[in-house]
């Protein structure tokens, strides 16, 4: 029998002095209380109480019981309730991991911002180190991971934070020395650069959108500023996200290509722990996010 409960029971008794008297105050019965003080006593070896038929009195074990064992309900009463409180405000340590190349651009800014915002929340950001399994960053000590891929892991809950748009680019350099691109299916006959977890483009509007499987691979990388600098040299085609390019699409030493073709936005998700409800400083980290990237879109590529 769970020793806590019969140490419940023993208490009471010693508090108000009768088996009844604890019945009433536990939402019990008298026998059940008594069967649990005579299991305590049976498992700790000694009697703790003296039973007359008018009142029930405490040995000497028992006084001395009773003292440790209300030191010891009272100590987790409070421990519960101090984790309970911390569960509902927005304090503690958050620990954040994502892929380097989300990390280094707009999520770095997001986080970075959060973190000048709420200073009783402590933020552990890594970049990197993503395992393929989805729920493996809570093993490894994380909060919250960020993906931009459709998951389906009933083990996680997920939440979409901000759409992350990608463009189709190459330098002046390179268009000027290759035949143009006039169709996606024209890519197999040019040099391309690819990350190395993003082998497949999908290219087009809605259901019309196609896969395209990159044969012809110049050069790749798990970054997506190396892929940038290596097309900005004029090194072949590249699949980049927006915000990266951006200044290098503005100053033209990348251009846009195939722009009446649509790239489609990733989408940016959030995944933490499941449970009924997540740690208030999840929730307002998730909420601040959202906010953040409404607040900061990426501004229109014009020429």
């Amino acid at each position: 029998m769970d020793r806590l409960l019969l140490m419940r029971s023993f208490v009471t008794v010693a508090q108000v002095g009768s088996f009844s008297g604890a019945a009433k105050a536990l939402s019990s019965s008298g026998s059940l209380v008594s069967r649990h003080v005579a299991e305590l006593e049976r498992q700790i070896g000694v009697r703790l109480v003296n039973r007359t038929a008018r009142s029930v009195t405490l040995t000497e074990p028992g006084l001395r019981y009773a003292e440790f064992a209300t030191r010891i309900l009272e100590e987790i009463r409070a421990e519960e309730s101090g984790i309970a409180h911390r569960h509902d405000r927005a304090e503690g340590a958050l620990n954040i991991v994502c892929p380097k190349w989300i990390g280094s651009l707009d999520l770095g800014d997001a986080i970075a911002a959060f973190s000048t915002a709420h200073p009783k929340i402590l933020v552990r950001f890594e970049l990197g180190g993503l395992s393929d399994r989805t729920y493996d960053f809570l093993d490894s000590g994380f909060d919250v991971a960020f993906h931009t891929r459709d998951l389906r892991d009933s083990s996680v809950r997920l939440k979409k934070i901000a759409s992350l748009p990608f463009v189709l680019c190459a330098s002046k350099k390179y268009i000027d020395r290759h035949d143009p691109l006039s169709h996606p299916n024209d890519l197999t006959a040019h040099d391309c650069l690819v990350h190395v977890n993003d082998p497949v483009w999908r290219m087009g509007y809605g259901h019309t959108s196609n896969l395209h499987k990159i044969r012809n691979v110049a050069f790749s990388s798990n970054s997506y500023i190396a892929l940038q600098k290596a097309a900005v040299q004029g090194r072949g085609i590249a699949l980049l996200p927006q915000r990266s390019a951006y200044d290098d699409l503005m100053s033209g030493a990348l251009e846009t290509l195939l722009p009446e073709v649509a790239v489609p936005d990733r989408p940016l998700y959030a995944i933490y722990g499941p449970g009924q409800t997540a740690p208030r400083k999840i929730t307002v980290f998730l909420e601040f996010l959202t906010r953040w990237f409404a607040a900061n879109p990426i501004p229109a590529i014009q020429r």
